[in-house]
């Protein structure tokens, strides 16, 4: 039996995956009542997904991530950062440390500005063979419609990463594996931060031109940061990282399904952020990622003037076209210094 913590969009896919596997069984952590009851009735997720349909004889739902643990070797987390610390408190450390842990996230830990696994390893000594994390340029959506999606699978224990990818692996889904686990982590969570930023560009009345210097500017804004997080590992862009990198970018900047582009369009077309917020369904990670980032670019001395922009319209109530001008800064146009930030060479190779 297979663990999963977490109700929403990419949860349910994921379930949906797993169930894929000849014979699989998923325990699934479910906190909302409203969905327990659908799946018990109608073999479905109300709120998230829910053309996907399930055979409920190959899932047990449980109320607590406590009894996926005491039941699973494997577990699936695939809860929202802002929520994950809250979810983990009733779970008995000694024996989380003893399971394979999937995380599905995207995004820092706001308690502690931490990657999913950092966090682990730091509150729960959780052994760093004992993680791995999925990536890739991937919609929930898409998932539930059996769109051909590439995933990366990254841990530092390979064989864990194999046995995760023969988890997921079915007709419709191919998996890459890497084994740099942190910083396939960075880049899941700063393409949330740019996504919203795309967003605002969306959301004022900017084209396609615009969008493409904005996604230029924020992959080197994202290359600059794995560099100071990881100065002891180069960035080469093979074909197991293009996808969780550029792709990942690329499809969350873009695409309809991007809850985050979602969130800063909405504000740039004029809604307020707490109205934005009020009226999406699901949590946009940008939103809790990019004050974890401000809190770690200052700590660096660094700038990065496009995230810095998405903090100061979503944290101290800036008008949202000030993403026009935050490019603008690396280039000294229009009367701005030019960033002493400097900007990496991106290197792609072994393609």
């Amino acid at each position: 039996m297979i663990g999963v913590l977490g109700s929403g969009s990419m949860a349910t896919a994921i379930v949906k995956l797993l169930l894929e596997q000849p014979d699989a069984h998923v325990c699934w952590f479910v906190r909302e009542p409203e969905i327990r009851k659908t799946l018990a009735s109608r073999g479905r997720n109300n709120r998230y997904l829910g053309e996907v349909a399930f055979n409920m004889e190959h899932i047990t739902v449980v109320e607590t991530a406590q009894e996926v643990v005491e039941k699973c070797e494997y577990v699936y987390l695939v809860i929202p950062t802002a929520y994950l610390h809250d979810a983990l408190q009733s779970v008995d450390p000694a024996l989380l440390r003893t399971r394979y842990l999937v995380s599905a996230i995207k995004g820092f830990i706001s308690y502690s500005d931490e990657v999913v696994t950092d966090y682990l390893e730091h509150v729960y000594q959780v052994p760093n063979d004992h993680v791995c994390v999925i990536s890739g340029p991937t919609h929930a959506e898409e998932i539930a419609r059996e769109k051909l999606t590439f995933l990366t699978v990254a841990s530092q224990n390979h064989q864990l990463a194999e046995t995760v990818r023969s988890q997921l692996r079915c007709r419709y889904i191919n998996l890459s594996l890497s084994e740099d686990l942190r910083g396939i982590q960075f880049a899941s969570a700063l393409k949330n931060v740019y996504a919203v930023a795309a967003g605002f560009c969306k959301g004022i009345g900017g084209g396609d031109n615009l969008m493409a210097v904005l996604v230029s500017y924020s992959m080197a804004e994202m290359q600059l940061f794995y560099h100071l997080m990881q100065p002891d590992r180069e960035l080469k862009m093979t074909s197991e990282l293009l996808p969780p990198f550029l792709g990942d970018l690329l499809v969350t900047c873009y695409s309809q399904f991007s809850r985050n582009r979602t969130l800063g369009t909405m504000i740039g077309m004029g809604y307020s952020v707490k109205s934005a917020m009020l009226e999406m369904q699901m949590v946009a990670e940008g939103y809790y990622a990019v004050k974890s980032l401000e809190n770690i670019r200052k700590k660096l001395g660094v700038e990065m003037p496009i995230a810095q922009a998405v903090y100061m319209v979503l944290y101290e109530g800036a008008k949202p076209d000030v993403i026009l001008r935050a490019w603008q800064i690396y280039r000294g146009e229009e009367g701005q210094p030019r960033s002493k930030t400097p900007m990496p060479v991106i290197r792609i190779e072994n393609i």
